[in-house]
C-alpha cells in the first residue's frame, strides 16, 4: 500500500513537473500584425475580443450571421484605428464555413489564429426541448469549430504553426438542468478541443480550451427561451448579472487573450465556475444530487405555448426581473451591440 500510495505521489509529481516545463517552454506570441479570424465575432464577446485584438494590432476578421451587426462593429473598430475585416457566414451551412476560409485565405495568404466563439444558448426545461434544438446545438458547437479547424490546420502546419482558441463553457464541464442541448454541444466542444490538442502539438499548432462561467456580455436578450419564458429568462439573466459568480466580459477577453498568447492548454474563466468544476471532479455523486434540487427550483414545464421559442428581450418581465437585479449585465447589452438582434451569436 506505501509502495503504490508513493508511486502515485511520484507519478503526480512528475505530471506537474512535465506541465510546468511545458508550460514555460511554450513559445509566446505578439498579435502584432497577425490574421486573427473570430466567429460571432459582430457583438458580445467576440466583439470585446476583436476590440483588445485591435488594440495590440493585430489584423482581424469577424464572422457572423447578420449582415447589419457585422457593419455596425466593423464601423465601430474602424473608427477606432483597427484593422478590421468583415465576413458574412452562417455557421450552420458548412460550405459557407468552407467558403469563408478559402475568401481569408486568398485575400490575406495565411490565418495565424482561429478563435471559435460563436454560440447560442438555448434555456428551458426537457419536456419542451425538441431534436432539432440538440441538432442546431450540435451543429454550431462542435461541427462549426470543427469544419473551421479541419480547414485552417493544413494552413497553419504549412506555416509552421498557429494559435486556435475554443470557447467553450462551464456547461461543458458540469451538466446544468434547462441548458441540455447546449451543454451536450458543448462537452462535445470540449472533447473535440483537448483531442485536437493533443495531436497538433507536433506541428506548433497550440489549442486553448476556455470554459467561462457566467460573463456580462449582454448576450442574455439574444439567448433563446422555452416554457415559462418569462420565468426562465429571470433566473438567466439575473444570474448572468450577480457579481459573484459573472465576470465582466472585457477582463475575460482579456485573459482568454493572455492564454492563447501564452498557448496555455485550458482556462477555467470566474472563481465560481472553477470551485464548480473542481468539485464536480471530487464529489461528483454529491454535484449530481444538488443538480436535481436546482431543477425542482427552476420553473416547470408549460402548455404547448412554452413550445415557441423566444428571444430574452421577447421573454423579460419587469416583474419577474426588475432592471435592479440585471443592471450589471443590462450595461452591456448596448455597449457590446446586443440591442438590435434575437438571432443568437452564429
Amino acid at each position: 500500500m506505501k509502495k503504490n500510495r508513493s508511486l502515485s505521489l511520484a507519478f503526480g509529481a512528475a505530471a506537474l513537473m512535465g506541465w510546468g516545463i511545458a508550460r514555460a517552454l511554450a513559445p509566446q506570441i505578439s498579435f502584432q500584425g497577425k490574421v486573427v479570424l473570430i466567429t460571432g465575432g459582430s457583438r458580445g464577446l467576440g466583439l470585446v475580443l476583436a476590440r483588445q485584438l485591435c488594440d495590440q494590432g493585430a489584423r482581424v476578421i469577424l464572422l457572423a450571421r447578420d449582415q447589419a451587426e457585422l457593419q455596425r462593429a466593423h464601423d465601430e473598430l474602424v473608427a477606432a484605428g483597427g484593422d478590421v475585416s468583415i465576413l458574412p457566414c452562417d455557421l450552420l451551412e458548412r460550405s459557407q464555413i468552407e467558403e469563408a476560409v478559402r475568401t481569408v485565405i486568398d485575400h490575406f495568404g495565411r490565418i495565424d489564429v482561429l478563435i471559435n466563439n460563436a454560440g447560442i444558448i438555448e434555456v428551458g426545461p426537457l419536456e419542451h426541448t425538441e431534436r432539432a434544438d440538440f441538432e442546431r446545438a450540435m451543429q454550431l458547437h462542435l461541427w462549426a469549430p470543427f469544419t473551421l479547424m479541419w480547414e485552417v490546420i493544413p494552413h497553419m502546419r504549412r506555416a509552421g504553426g498557429g494559435r486556435i482558441v475554443n470557447i467553450t463553457s462551464i456547461g461543458g464541464k458540469i451538466a446544468v438542468p434547462h441548458l441540455a442541448a447546449y451543454c451536450a454541444s458543448k462537452f462535445a466542444l470540449v472533447g473535440l478541443s483537448d483531442s485536437m490538442r493533443a495531436e497538433l502539438a507536433r506541428d506548433g499548432i497550440y489549442v486553448t480550451t476556455v470554459a467561462p462561467g457566467m460573463m456580462r456580455t449582454g448576450s442574455h436578450v439574444n439567448a433563446n427561451f422555452k416554457g415559462q419564458h418569462a420565468a426562465e429568462f429571470g433566473w438567466f439573466a439575473i444570474s448572468n448579472s450577480m457579481p459573484l459568480i459573472s465576470m465582466k466580459a472585457e477582463r475575460a477577453a482579456a485573459q482568454i487573450l493572455d492564454a492563447c498568447r501564452r498557448g496555455r492548454p485550458e482556462i477555467t474563466l470566474t472563481l465560481a465556475a472553477r470551485a464548480a468544476i473542481i468539485g464536480n471532479a471530487v464529489f461528483p455523486s454529491l454535484t449530481g444530487h444538488i443538480m436535481k434540487v436546482v431543477n425542482s427550483i427552476l420553473p416547470g414545464p408549460t402548455d404547448p405555448s412554452g413550445n415557441t421559442m423566444q428571444s430574452g428581450g421577447e421573454s423579460r418581465s419587469t416583474r419577474l426581473t426588475p432592471k435592479w437585479l440585471t443592471g450589471l449585465a443590462d450595461s452591456a447589452i448596448k455597449r457590446n451591440n446586443e440591442s438590435h438582434s434575437g438571432n443568437g451569436s452564429h
